[in-house]
């Protein structure tokens, strides 16, 4: 009776965040008209799926050369079918899913440390971080990277392998930087079969791993996922109308020249862009991207600013670089596998991007891997010997007020141009 008590509160915590996060998220959804950013690609692309099956140039008729796979944008058009195609449509997948995303952390968290105290600050820190607000309430595809994630490093925790790798197939098919974390979480599997042939008094464990566990996880971790990929492009193999699709006779030979052609985009992927940002500065959010930005009438000042700034609360991101750092000193000093779990989720999620030095990037991909930055300072607390509930609310009190502070940039709210100007804590925000 009591495990249930325990599992109703856990389900009752992390689905009272998760709704205070649909409010946000939905809260004046359309209130900025029209697509900003990128929604210019990624919703449209979306409608037109639901119109032909594959992205089709609404003006030629001709396949549209996409740069990403199709999945995130068959969940962009999912809400398109639901709402319409307006600006709630395109955005309410993000919105719905990022509300997820916060219960996901929560379970996550209980996981990890099994305590609902530390489980409640961990979906508390992402329901208040301005990144994860904003990008769950544009049409963009790195939410639903991250929804993936999320799953993947979860199922991994419970060790149910094969949803691990539907999840991480799944993030491929949204963008193929999801990619790194299969690897990393592929290796971990073999890394623990190794660990269980080892302690069960195995001789030569590398030879068992290799001869009895590595086609089965080859299986698994790569041809599985290859298949939910594939899967993925249902609608260009099914179509004549697709980019290049009768670029051969052959579909898969043409399948490969489009891959091709895709990694060919990525690898000269270097003009610039006034919001690039290297990833030297992701952590400190050094140049957080504007996705919007525009001076109406509205505001009650006579000079108004209107924008959506993809920010990480500051206080959180600043104290979560702490926290990665120390997190790393502890891991190498006690090896303890909370800490393993949530470097390697950072990690896999975040360094191959530093080998891409000449790419345009944007500090706004680091939406993939945070909820393992925030797990860190979650990490600190349960090294907190005493008064953990009193640090956890001081720390989320100063969080709370941050996140507040910065709530007209992530909301996209009309207000003065001073206070806007005051928000503008270094140059490089601007």
């Amino acid at each position: 009776m009591t495990t249930r008590i325990q599992i109703s509160r856990d389900w009752a915590i992390a689905l009272g965040f998760g709704a205070l996060g649909l409010l946000l998220r939905f809260w004046n959804l359309g209130l900025l008209k029209g697509k900003i950013f990128d929604e210019i690609y990624y919703a449209t692309n979306a409608h037109s799926l639901l119109q032909n099956g594959v992205e089709v140039n609404a003006k030629t008729g001709a396949g549209e050369f996409i740069v990403h796979p199709p999945l995130g944008k068959w969940l962009i058009a999912l809400g398109i079918k639901v709402f319409g195609y307006n600006e709630l449509g395109w955005r309410s997948a993000a919105a719905l899913i990022g509300s997820i995303s916060i219960v996901l952390m929560y379970f996550t968290a209980k996981k990890l440390f099994n305590s609902q105290l530390l489980s409640a600050f961990a979906a508390f820190l992402i329901s208040v971080d301005g990144l994860h607000l904003v990008s769950s309430r544009v049409a963009l595809l790195d939410i639903f990277l991250l929804f993936f994630i999320q799953i993947a490093v979860l199922a991994y925790l419970h060790q149910k392998f094969w949803l691990a790798a539907l999840a991480l197939g799944l993030a491929i098919s949204t963008k193929w930087s999801g990619l790194y974390l299969l690897v990393a979480l592929a290796l971990l599997v073999l890394i623990l079969d190794y660990r269980k042939f080892k302690f069960l008094g195995d001789n030569n464990p590398i030879k068992r791993v290799l001869t009895q566990k590595f086609l089965f996880r080859f299986l698994q971790f790569g041809l599985f996922p290859i298949a939910v990929y594939v899967s993925s492009w249902a609608g260009w193999f099914l179509t004549k109308t697709g980019w290049d699709r009768n670029w051969s006779p052959n579909p898969i030979k043409s399948f490969w020249h489009y891959h091709a052609e895709i990694l060919n985009f990525h690898s000269h992927l270097t003009q610039s862009h006034p919001y690039s940002a290297n990833p030297w500065s992701w952590l400190i959010q050094g140049r957080p991207t504007s996705l919007f930005y525009a001076t109406p009438k509205n505001c009650g000042g006579s000079n108004c600013a209107q924008e959506v700034l993809a920010l990480g609360t500051p206080i959180i991101w600043w104290a979560a670089a702490i926290g990665l750092l120390v997190t790393f000193g502890y891991w190498v000093s006690k090896r303890e596998w909370q800490a393993e779990i949530i470097l390697i989720a950072v990690a896999a999620n975040f360094l191959p991007w530093f080998f891409f030095q000449k790419r345009t990037m944007f500090s706004f991909y680091a939406i993939s891997f945070e909820p393992f930055l925030l797990l860190t300072l979650v990490y600190l607390l349960s090294k907190v010997p005493r008064n953990q509930k009193q640090v956890a609310i001081v720390f989320g009190v100063i969080a709370l007020a941050n996140f507040l502070y910065f709530l007209p940039l992530f909301l996209g709210m009309p207000i003065s141009y001073n206070s806007w100007h005051d928000r503008m804590w270094f140059p490089s925000w601007i």
